[in-house]
């Protein structure tokens, strides 16, 4: 093996080593070590070093480094085909992991043992014992490592209902391994998680050509995995997987892409070629060899075409565990391609490699044993479902429990609201008295400075009376005359005082009733998303489960009648099938998963591969963008795009949609533009449209402004802006 491959052996050699002359070593770098070790068949030296720790483990008494490592050596041993000794190896840890109370060491064991259960075909234990380890990291403290074991249990339950065709649990379960995985820093882990989303969608798009974002989301998790492994080479415990990621992207390309992409496919199948024949696996280099050669046969290089098809069996001819079905497929292949050529002789030679070959598999011997085995497994699928029959009920229970303590919950909300709104009506009852009463107040003062006036005339024509009297009198009247101004002056400023306190009042009371106005928004906006997530969650565990159900019985029944009936229960089965998956895209538009796990962004680029088709092409461009919204703005600005990209479809007969999200120093920019009929801004009244005024409405709430633009024949432009918080 060249050392650019053993690079990442090395690395945890040195790191090992490095530890074992320090006081405290870390458990996982053992267990890293050891993976590297097996994963390149260094089998001996991994089991050195595991014999090894297990001694210092137990010397200090850490039982959960003993059951853990036990475990790692009972799944190696059944890789090996050593399946009694892996039991063995088991037996060990389950009894080492009854002397600690560590929730993690316990879980692993139990995970151990459904990894066991799986490929010894017992898929029902398999699943009990993995759920029960879940269960065990659930209540265990946060660890380096718990986060990465929590994401290899999903994963691995995500391939069990994978083997029994669960579409809907194998990918929640793998949703969930890629979760936990992109929570911790384990490279190799990410690169599994990414790789089973790749052939997740990979396969969903197999069985449904229809839906291209599934081949679009195969080929961006094929393409996350190789860059993981890429920028953590000398950290990977297989240099091999490489070459199967490769091997996996190009046969996506060749046969779920246009023919455009064959190019593409060829230049993988050859990065994987070069890793699988410097690493020697003979299992990756025939699966390469056979890309290259349906890439040539495409082409119209029928030569080519059968070098590789001849070098892809020569490969798997080296393998010490040969796969026959693989041979077959090689000897098959060639038989087509000679006989089209009219080398008959040559088609002729490779019919009876294939058919000695045919013969040496599938004799009557193997054949009954065959048959046999398809009896127990029908039997153990029966079981299986009964006890997920079983687990369905049991899950239902606890949802309907689950569903009467939120009706309960928002009972109390409501009550709360109730209350709360009931208090505000009193305050503005309150003001409006307040209000009353001062406008009382001001006419009693009118009402005292008409009286004035009247008995300052009155006065003043004493005063004019008796003018000739005396100059005392005089003096009298200039002296009550300036009182009497001086007074006025008073007043007048008591009623200036009384003005400004009265435009102050009325500018508290357009605020008291701003801050209800927006506190009912508020809550209308939340009302608005529990209620989207209870519908998206009802539909899914409710009516996505009666369907599921009904296609169950659907399909029993269709193995029982033919004729009429039988096509009959096809075409049902097939609408149910139709109806799951509009069910699923309604559930999805109104909680969108991504959102909330993966941010605005993720989101986003799913809503516009989603809502993209033939004749409609959305593009998102982030500007700036660091992130810096909280969730609920997120959502907010989420559900403006969503009935912006809605109107403009339904209503514009748009053939391109450009979203763009531009972060600038204080505001936040978003701008949807189509190229639809557009519309006159002057002659449509867009405050009658309900989702405009539910636009208006998120915006209001964000604090933000909109501005609406758009030309007949030319197309819309809409624009809103809201500052950052």
């Amino acid at each position: 093996m060249p050392s650019m491959y053993a690079q990442s052996v090395e690395n945890w050699e040195k790191q090992y080593n490095a530890q074992t002359n320090t006081a405290n070593g870390q458990p996982s770098v053992v267990l890293s070590y050891l993976s590297a070790l097996y994963a390149n068949k260094k089998v001996d030296k991994a089991q050195q070093v595991l014999t090894c720790n297990v001694q210092i483990a137990l010397k200090k008494g850490d039982y959960s480094s003993v059951s853990i490592l036990y475990c790692i050596e009972a799944m190696n041993l059944r890789i090996m085909k050593h399946t009694a000794d892996a039991d063995k190896s088991l037996d060990l840890a389950k009894q080492y992991s009854l002397k600690t109370n560590d929730a993690e060491a316990k879980g692993y064991v139990a995970y151990c043992e459904g990894w066991l259960n799986s490929r010894n075909g017992k898929q029902d234990k398999a699943v009990h014992n993995i759920i029960t380890a879940i269960k065990l990291y659930d209540q265990a403290p946060s660890s380096t490592t718990l986060n990465k074991r929590k994401s290899v249990a999903n994963s691995e339950l995500s391939v069990i209902y994978n083997k029994l065709g669960e579409d809907e649990l194998n990918e929640k379960y793998a949703r969930a391994s890629l979760q936990y995985a992109l929570l911790q820093s384990d490279p190799q882990v990410k690169f599994s998680a990414f790789m089973q989303m790749g052939n997740l969608y990979d396969r969903l798009y197999s069985n449904h050509p229809d839906s291209q974002n599934y081949r679009q989301l195969a080929e961006r998790y094929f393409l996350q995995s190789i860059d993981v492994f890429n920028q953590n080479k000398e950290v990977m415990y297989n240099q091999s997987d490489l070459s199967f990621a490769y091997n996996n992207l190009a046969s996506l390309y060749l046969y779920s892409f246009p023919d455009s992409y064959r190019p593409k496919a060829l230049e993988y199948a050859k990065l994987a070629n070069g890793i699988a024949l410097k690493m020697d696996r003979p299992d990756h280099i025939a699966s390469s060899y056979g890309i290259i050669s349906s890439v040539y046969m495409a082409n119209g290089d029928i030569d080519t075409a059968i070098t590789y098809l001849l070098e892809a069996q020569q490969a798997i001819s080296k393998s010490s565990i040969v796969d026959r079905n693989i041979e077959l497929n090689i000897y098959e292949s060639l038989v087509d391609i000679y006989a089209e050529q009219g080398n008959y002789k040559e088609a002729f030679n490779y019919q009876k490699e294939y058919l000695e070959l045919f013969k040496t598999i599938y004799n009557q011997d193997k054949l009954e044993i065959v048959k046999k085995l398809e009896a127990e497994f029908d039997k153990e699928r029966q079981q299986q479902k009964l006890i997920k029959l079983q687990y369905q009920s049991d899950k239902d229970a606890q949802q309907i429990t689950l569903m009467q303590a939120l009706a309960l919950q928002r009972e109390q909300v409501l009550n709360n609201l109730l209350l709360t709104e009931e208090n505000h009506r009193n305050k503005l009852k309150f003001s409006e008295l307040e209000v009353q009463k001062n406008i009382q107040q001001l006419r009693l003062f009118q009402l005292e400075a008409e009286q004035k006036n009247k008995d300052l005339q009155a006065y003043k024509s004493i005063v004019a009376y008796k003018d000739k009297v005396n100059i005392f009198y005089i003096a009298s009247i200039i002296f009550f005359a300036l009182l009497a101004l001086l007074l006025f002056y008073v007043y007048r400023q008591r009623l200036k005082t009384m003005k400004q306190r009265d435009a102050l009042h009325k500018l508290a009371i357009e605020q008291e009733k701003q801050n209800s106005k927006i506190s009912t928004l508020t809550a209308l906006l939340q009302g608005q998303e529990q209620e989207r997530g209870r519908l998206a969650r009802d539909l899914h565990d409710g009516l996505g489960g009666l369907l599921s159900g009904t296609k169950l019985h659907l399909t029993q029944l269709n193995d029982k009648v033919d004729g009429q009936a039988k096509i009959g229960l096809d075409k049902s089965i097939n609408q149910i099938d139709g109806a799951v998956a509009e069910l699923r895209k309604v559930a999805h538009n109104l909680m969108p998963d991504l959102l909330v796990n993966y941010g605005l962004k993720e989101a986003l680029d799913e809503f516009a591969i989603r809502m993209s088709n033939e004749t409609l092409d959305i593009h998102i461009e982030f500007l700036s963008y660091t992130n810096s919204l909280s969730q609920e703005q997120q959502l907010l600005v989420y559900r403006i795009i969503q009935e912006l990209v809605n109107n403009a479809i339904k209503h514009a007969t748009a053939s391109q949609i450009i979203i763009q999200l531009v972060e600038e120093e204080q505001d936040i920019v978003v701008t949807v533009e189509d190229d639809g009929k557009g519309f006159d801004i002057n002659k449509l009244n867009l405050k009658k449209s309900a989702g405009f005024h539910n636009v208006q409405s998120r915006i209001q709430f964000l604090k933000g402004t909109l501005a609406v633009h758009s030309e007949e024949q030319v197309g819309t432009s809409i624009e809103f802006k809201f500052p950052k918080q």
